[in-house]
C-alpha cells in the first residue's frame, strides 16, 4: 500500500513542480522517511519548510507519514479507527492523486485489516521466489519435469545424507 501512496505523493509533487521550481530535485525529500534522508536532502527539506510556501507536496507527505504511523496502532480497534479517520481526511482533500489513492485503500480495506490481524509480510514469499528462480536457471533446457525436481531439491531442505549413507571426508 505504501508504494501506491508514494506514487500519489510523487504525482502531487510532479504537478506542483511545474509552478514551483524550488521543488526541482526534491523528489526523495517527499518519498523517504525523515531518518533515511541524506544530509543534502535534509537541508533541502529545511529550505522548503522555511520558505513557508504552503506546498501541496508537504500535505501529501503528511498523509503518507500519517498512514505509516497508523500501522503502529496497538490493537485492531485503534487501527481501524485511525485508518477510517485517515481515509476520510484524504478522500475529502483537494489533491486528486491522493483522493485516488484513498479510493484504492478503500477497495483493499478488508485486506489491510486482515494484514493487521496476521502482521505477515511477503518476505518469505520473496525468498521462496528467489529459490524458484534459481531452480529455473539450473533446470534450463531440461523441461518442466526437471524444473519441478530442481525446485523440490532446492526448497525441500532434504537431508541427502540418509540417501547417500555418509558424507565423503575428502571434501
Amino acid at each position: 500500500m505504501l508504494k501506491i501512496i508514494n506514487a500519489g505523493v510523487d504525482k502531487v509533487r510532479r504537478e506542483e513542480v511545474k509552478d514551483n521550481p524550488i521543488l526541482k530535485g526534491a523528489r526523495y525529500v517527499f518519498l523517504k522517511n525523515t531518518q533515511n534522508l541524506t544530509k543534502k536532502q535534509q537541508q533541502k527539506k529545511q529550505t522548503l519548510e522555511l520558505a513557508n510556501l504552503n506546498l501541496k507536496s508537504f500535505e501529501a507527505m503528511r498523509m503518507r507519514e500519517t498512514f505509516q504511523q497508523i500501522y503502529q496502532a496497538p490493537d485492531m480497534q485503534t487501527f481501524k479507527t485511525l485508518l477510517q479517520k485517515w481515509y476520510h481526511w484524504v478522500s475529502k482533500c483537494t489533491l486528486a492523486p491522493m483522493v485516488k489513492t484513498a479510493k484504492m485503500i478503500k477497495r483493499h480495506w478488508s485486506g489491510i485489516l486482515q494484514w493487521k490481524l496476521s502482521s505477515i509480510n511477503n518476505g518469505i514469499l520473496e525468498g521462496l521466489n528467489s529459490v524458484i528462480q534459481a531452480a529455473k536457471r539450473k533446470a534450463r533446457g531440461y523441461g518442466k519435469k526437471h524444473f519441478k525436481t530442481m525446485a523440490y531439491l532446492l526448497s525441500g531442505k532434504l537431508d541427502l545424507n540418509r540417501v547417500n549413507g555418509f558424507l565423503p571426508t575428502c571434501f
